[in-house]
């Protein structure tokens, strides 16, 4: 960026520049080249925590090149998801966050998003003992890779560094809330919770497991639930339907995640902050689950807005009827028009 502006200048010195100057000018951004809409991209590989390396992608406007930018960090949300949004465990491709990045260099706002730890190219899960891989998998540890993400966001020259922003989908939205507290020396000017749930996880666990799942497990569940948040360990001797949801070597991340009491969190938040949910979402249910966030909003004197969309699948995406779970297709126009009617005057993009 310093290199392109020196010869920007340099260009000021050349014969026919009084000339050129005498003709009306458009500004850069209108000229074609540099015109909005045109985004590049970055491959970047950063140091989270506990020496393990992430690697993400930092997808940018094109005329970052010539004028600084506001930046966000997008958080993925719970399981093996990567840093686009897809999840080998889901019917079909969701690119969720690629959208999402895509949405926000077309409209002024880089974004860094990442792999989790364990997942897509960052560092592998490791093989050894359960106690290995229970400290990779700290939550401590996932709040901690959040914090990285904002500083190697802010490491890039193009980023304004008083502009930044998390958004965090589903559990990344508890994830970023988490983090925005430590982040607060560090001057964060928002905070995007998307589908995340303002309830403990302990109580969405129990109501969806009433609601979704054959009573035979709603004893095994409650068992379970009781000892990881006593021993920090996960029973051993599960249903196999319990043991995707409550694997061996999350214990101690569990237990922080289930007791983690996101409307707390944040009532005490001082960031302005946007809460958008689907109306149509089966996994974080509106309003039971959204209703304890929006009243810490108002309960705060902060800026705050919640849109609750219909139509809408907990991966924001439009819905075609009772049957479609909302997976694939592009983002909901809806939600594309609220993060950018929110974030480009809270950003200044």
């Amino acid at each position: 960026m310093i290199r392109r502006r020196a010869l920007l200048a340099a260009g000021a010195l050349a014969p026919g520049a009084a000339w050129a100057q005498a003709r009306p000018q458009k500004s850069l951004t209108e000229s074609g080249w540099y015109a909005r809409g045109k985004t590049k991209e970055r491959t970047v590989r950063f140091a989270g925590t506990g020496g393990v390396t992430l690697v993400g992608t930092l997808l940018m406007p094109l005329f970052s090149e010539i004028q600084y930018v506001p930046g966000i960090v997008l958080v993925a949300g719970s399981g093996p998801t990567d840093r686009d949004g897809n999840n080998p465990l889901a019917p079909e491709r969701i690119d969720l966050l690629k959208n999402i990045a895509l949405l926000l260099a077309r409209n002024g706002i880089a974004s860094l998003r990442y792999d989790k730890r364990g997942i897509g190219q960052s560092t592998p899960r490791p093989r050894g003992s359960l106690e290995e891989q229970e400290a990779f998998f700290a939550w401590g540890n996932f709040v901690g890779d959040v914090e990285a993400a904002h500083t190697e966001l802010l490491r890039h020259d193009e980023i304004k560094p008083y502009a930044t922003a998390l958004l965090g989908h589903s559990e990344g939205g508890l994830l970023a809330l988490a983090a925005s507290k430590a982040l607060v020396s560090k001057k964060l000017h928002a905070l995007v919770l998307a589908a995340t749930p303002g309830r403990k996880l302990e109580d969405i666990l129990r109501a969806q497991i009433a609601r979704d799942a054959p009573p035979s497990l709603r004893l095994p569940t409650d068992r379970a639930i009781a000892a990881i948040l006593e021993t920090g360990r996960v029973p051993n001797n599960l249903p196999p339907e319990l043991q995707l949801l409550f694997p061996l070597y999350a214990g101690p991340f569990l237990k922080s995640l289930l007791s983690f009491d996101p409307s707390s969190m944040l009532a005490e938040s001082r960031t302005p902050c946007l809460l958008v949910q689907g109306a149509a979402d089966r996994q974080v249910v509106p309003m039971e689950d959204v209703q304890p966030l929006i009243d810490a909003l108002r309960a705060r004197n902060v800026s705050g807005e919640a849109v609750v969309i219909p139509q809408v699948s907990h991966n924001l995406k439009t819905v075609r009827g009772p049957t479609d779970p909302g997976f694939g297709g592009p983002l909901s126009p809806v939600v594309a028009e609220t993060l950018l009617k929110w974030l480009v005057p809270a950003l200044g993009a």
